[in-house]
């Protein structure tokens, strides 16, 4: 019966997989080595044995029959299908949901635009270092002329060629090749060094077309592998040399160092290390940990980029060195030398004169902390530096809360006082420690102005897609908490131009039952590139508009939301947060905020960035760089 085909013969296996418990007691109690399946059951099939039950899908005339599959396989509770309105929207919430609950997902789409678009919107998930699946509909595979919505051009997997560049990709014209499809993804989705999306793509032709020796037990499960250390002492000897040798040490902790957070502490204070922060890093160490520079690189902070710009001795844990968190590459301009933890190897040689330690960054770090003398005499000579380091924490500090007491300033625009972003920022991220919520910032000034106000204390509290900072992440990360199996409060920071590219997300939000909170940080115009406008030409250029858009009004007109306008008090603000957590629901907050050239409006930028009619001098302080 097991072996039945067609559609009654694919309701019998997904009502067995359910009785059994689950796809591995299903495998351990049935003989599941000689089915007859179609691709699309076999891809589901495979799937299962991963982990990968939660599907979230927009389906057209390229992915009915992969539907078809999902519809059976979810009446028998054994999947869980979720869908959307917008495929970059869809996107961005499955990133979320693997990134913040590490539930890997997959995002379905027909062929065409929707393929195109949750490609772009995997663009995040790339950039972050976070797995999850992407499966497109693709033209058929006979020839037989153009497909609707294929690109239109005489060349085979055309799509299959832009996903491969994206990342990792797999056309599956030969339905047989399933197994290995699964192979080439479980070893992308689920690497343990640097994760992203794998994208599958299925010929509409190929789906239902029946593969008739399947094994079940043949698909690739999780891979389990054990951790790398350093096999050449010296070089750890080497590095723990350098580094009680060296009086000015800095630690950059990118976002691959999060998982370490123990061990990188420990790590840091032996090392008598300042230690700068990378916008995906917070809460790798304490906010108030007397170590903790707070953030670095073009937009970072007082004492992070001293810390940077006068260390000579540079330790890197996992980073790739984006252009912004090491100024494009001159944001170490006394070092000379560099020791650099990391699992991948690119990235382990970024820099020049460095000692590569290659590997599990915590098992290294523990290699290390194994090797420093037991007297720390050697920390007497890294005083000075570590009192300077925290005078200029200090005055980062006094400026934070000197600017963030601004509460207000007239705004041009709004023609009032309105709050300021700084201000209306730190209340909200108050609010959102107070009440354990997690916090995810937009692209913009809104995400810069975040991540040199969080205070942090672990990470995971601040979620910042600065990797490819993509307008509207947050807004549809928001929606991850109504599919997740432990639901997180969470909190969207978004300007007003990042909540337009995905305003839908409100309604999928409602749909799929999250609890969360959108804060709209309206300034009526990119503020972001407004600021860097009049920083490099003094004037700003088509980054604003005059179309004022009742944000409560538009929100409020989705069932199930409920909308709260701010008026230009902190007061105001704090009462909105108040009646917004207790809503059961999804709720929006609009907040004016100033926009200007009054330098009480932001947070400032403290470093270099190749960027406009700055990359000459940037570009001729790279050359002459050490490293």
């Amino acid at each position: 019966m097991l072996n039945k085909p067609g559609i009654e013969g694919i309701e019998i296996r997904a009502k067995a997989i359910a009785k059994a418990g689950g796809i591995e007691q299903f495998i351990a109690t049935h003989d599941v080595q000689n089915f007859q399946v179609c691709l699309s059951e076999a891809l589901v099939l495979g799937l299962l044995r991963q982990g990968v039950t939660k599907y979230l899908a927009i389906f057209g005339h390229g992915s009915t029959h992969l539907g078809e599959i999902l519809r059976i396989y979810t009446e028998a509770g054994v999947t869980k299908v979720y869908n959307f309105r917008n495929e970059v929207e869809m996107a961005h919430a499955g990133t979320a949901l693997s990134w913040v609950y590490q539930e890997v997902c997959a995002v379905v789409t027909s062929i065409g635009p929707g393929a195109l678009q949750a490609m772009a919107g995997s663009l995040a998930a790339a950039s972050n270092g976070v797995g999850i699946y992407h499966i497109y509909g693709d033209e058929t595979t006979y020839g037989e002329g153009y497909n609707m919505q294929q690109i239109p051009k005489q060349e085979q997997h055309l799509y299959g060629q832009l996903t491969a560049v994206m990342g990792k990709s797999y056309v599956l014209h030969t339905p047989e090749g399933i197994r290995n499809a699964l192979r080439l993804g479980v070893q992308t989705v689920f690497n343990p060094v640097k994760a992203g999306p794998f994208y599958l793509l299925m010929p509409i032709n190929t789906q239902p077309q029946v593969i008739n020796h399947f094994n079940l037990q043949a698909m690739p499960l999780k891979p389990c592998a054990s951790k790398q250390i350093v096999g050449d002492q010296e070089l750890i000897d080497e590095s723990v040399k350098a580094i009680c040798k060296s009086k000015k040490v800095v630690i950059k902790a990118g976002g691959g160092s999060r998982p370490f957070f123990n061990e990188l502490r420990k790590f840091a204070k032996l090392a008598g290390a300042a230690v700068v922060l990378s916008p995906g890093s917070t809460g790798v160490l304490a906010n108030d940990d007397p170590l903790n520079m707070h953030v670095g690189g073009s937009k970072g902070s007082i004492s992070g980029n001293y810390a940077m710009q006068n260390a000579d001795l540079l330790i890197v844990i996992g980073s790739r060195a984006v252009c912004q968190s090491d100024c494009s590459g001159v944001g170490y301009p006394q070092v000379s030398k560099v020791i650099n933890i990391n699992g991948d190897f690119a990235d382990l040689n970024h820099y020049n004169n460095t000692i590569g330690l290659y590997g599990d960054i915590g098992s290294i770090l523990e290699q290390l902390i194994a090797a420093f003398p037991k007297s720390d005499d050697y920390l007497s000579a890294k005083q000075v530096w570590l009192s300077d380091c925290a005078q200029k924490k200090n005055e980062w500090k006094s400026f934070l809360s000197r600017t963030q007491g601004v509460k207000t300033i007239t705004d041009e625009v709004w023609g009032s006082p309105v709050l300021t972003q700084p201000a209306a920022i730190k209340a909200v991220c108050d609010f959102a420690k107070q009440h354990h919520a997690i916090k995810f910032f937009d692209a913009g000034d809104v995400q810069a102005n975040g991540f040199q106000t969080v205070e942090d204390d672990l990470p995971g509290e601040t979620y910042t897609e600065t990797g490819a900072s993509y307008m509207g992440f947050a807004t549809c990360a928001v929606i991850s908490n109504g599919m997740a199996d432990k639901p997180k409060y969470g909190i969207a920071f978004t300007g007003d131009g990042s909540f337009m590219m995905n305003p839908q997300a409100l309604i999928s939000a409602v749909q799929h039952h999250a609890k969360g909170m959108i804060v709209i940080f309206d300034n009526r115009r990119m503020a972001a590139i407004s600021s860097l406008q009049h920083a490099q030409y003094g004037k700003d250029f088509r980054t604003n508009d005059s179309v004022a858009v009742d944000y409560v009004q538009l929100a409020a007109s989705v069932s199930g939301v409920k909308a709260f306008a701010v008026e230009g008090s902190l007061e105001s603000l704090q009462d909105a947060l108040k009646s917004a957590y207790s809503y059961d629901g999804l709720s929006v907050l609009h907040v004016p905020v100033y926009a200007g050239t009054d330098e009480r409006g932001g947070l400032g930028a403290y470093g270099s960035w190749n960027v406009g009619n700055w990359c000459e001098s940037v570009q001729d302080i790279y050359l002459s760089s050490n490293i």
